[in-house]
Order: structure tokens, then C-alpha cells, then sequence
């Protein structure tokens, strides 16, 4: 999706302060943020699958619903946009 003007100055402003960083920093948090990135995802659908397979309502569909949570909010980073 197409940043907005907003979002496009968060992101200079961000990428702005990331290069301020030392080098070391900097790829700890690049190669972390795509560890996470990732893996994200193939969790969500494995426990969706997982819920799906043994019934409604169970504990698994509230772990869903978190890293589901947590996919949302990592898209909404403009982290990868700098990194």
C-alpha cells in the first residue's frame, strides 16, 4: 500500500534517527525486524489452522486473535519502510 504524506514524513523522520545509529545497531534491529516479519505470519495462519481443526471457542482462537493483533500493528510500522 502507498504511504500517505504523513506517513511519508514519519518515515524520513524515522529513517533520519536509523542513521544516526552505529552500524552494529542498526542491523540488530534490521535483521530483527525481519526475524519477526517473517514469522509473523506463518504463526497466524498456523493457529488459525490449529483453532479451525479443534473446534470453535477454544484457547487457541484468543492466541489467534493476538498475534493477528500484532500482525496488524507490525504493517502499521514504518520500520520495514526504513530498514
Amino acid at each position: 500500500m502507498a504511504m500517505n504524506e504523513t506517513q511519508k514524513t514519519k518515515a524520513a523522520a524515522l529513517r533520519t534517527e536509523m542513521r544516526k545509529l552505529d552500524p552494529e545497531t542498526y542491523q540488530e534491529i534490521r535483521q530483527s525486524y525481519y526475524k519477526i516479519a517473517d514469522e509473523l505470519r506463518p504463526l497466524v495462519d498456523a493457529l488459525e489452522k490449529a483453532d479451525a481443526d479443534l473446534g470453535p471457542d477454544g484457547p487457541l482462537l484468543e492466541e489467534h486473535y493476538i498475534f493477528c493483533e500484532m500482525l496488524d500493528r507490525l504493517n502499521k510500522s514504518l520500520l520495514g519502510a526504513v530498514v
